[in-house]
């Protein structure tokens, strides 16, 4: 989840800056002098991060996407999904917290290979949403928690969406790739499964799965006849599925993806 890619054994990871797009209206003060119990952060919350690495001493695109579960107490646990320049990974992750009354937080995260990483945030009050930073030393990556549900299905993610991508092309792009760059659309769900996607004067099709445990795969293009354009898309249902957070699972693009109601 974090630099060092804390859920999915991303141990060489250090330095990860935050996409501006989709990340820059995400403050780490967003909540202000707020009061929160201990008990306001728990159950499933799914998570977002975004931007690039330079440990190889150039910028390199991650983006990160994954569910964490509090236990209202003191002990994490989760999974997450990260697209590292085209290389798709996942992996568990265990770990604490602790909440103040100030809303203030704090995340000690450990994933398979051992290796610790640590982060503050500040949650809202009720902690159905926190912006979290990872604060070990030469990082400074910023993201995003939101409380999701115990278990999902299909109809959980129905109705007009605004979606937002920001994508940076890696080494394994194919010509014909989408490339750098931002893009915008409306994707109506039907809650069966299929999607009807609005880009510009374009309009196309897609499908998608929900899983128990409220990961979403989806299928679609934003571009008639467009093969480049095709997006696939691992996700999160949050916010009792107003919203998904989700990165792209292809190669050759790492992606961060914003649905939102």
């Amino acid at each position: 989840m974090g630099l060092r890619c804390s859920l999915t054994n991303y141990g060489l990871l250090r330095r990860f800056t935050a996409l501006p797009i989709l990340l820059a209206s995400v403050s780490f003060h967003a909540f202000g002098a707020d009061i929160c119990a201990p008990t306001d952060i728990h159950g499933p919350y799914g998570f977002q991060l975004a931007g690039t690495t330079t440990i190889s001493g150039s910028e390199t695109p991650i983006a990160a996407v994954g569910r964490l579960v509090f236990d209202g107490k003191s002990s994490i646990s989760g999974v997450s999904s990260v697209n590292f320049n085209g290389l798709f990974l996942g992996n568990p992750t265990t770990g604490t917290y602790e909440i103040q009354t100030d809303c203030t937080i704090t995340l000690n995260l450990q994933d398979t290979s051992g290796a610790f990483q640590h982060f503050s945030g500040k949650a809202a009050p009720g902690g159905n949403r926190v912006v979290i930073q990872q604060s070990d030393p030469g990082t400074g990556e910023r993201g995003l928690m939101v409380r999701s549900a115990d278990g999902c299905n299909a109809a959980g993610f129905r109705g007009q969406y605004s979606f937002s991508v920001s994508a940076s092309a890696t080494p394994l792009a194919t010509e014909g790739s989408k490339g750098s760059g931002s893009a915008k659309a409306l994707v109506l769900a039907d809650g069966n499964g299929n999607l009807t996607v609005t880009h510009g004067n374009a309009k196309t099709s897609g499908t998608y799965t929900v899983d128990s445990d409220c990961f979403v795969q989806l299928d679609f293009g934003l571009a008639d006849g467009d093969s480049s354009s095709l997006m696939k898309l691992r996700g999160m249902l949050v916010n009792g599925g107003k919203e998904m957070l989700a990165i792209e699972t292809d190669p050759g693009q790492v992606a961060a993806v914003r649905f939102s109601q």
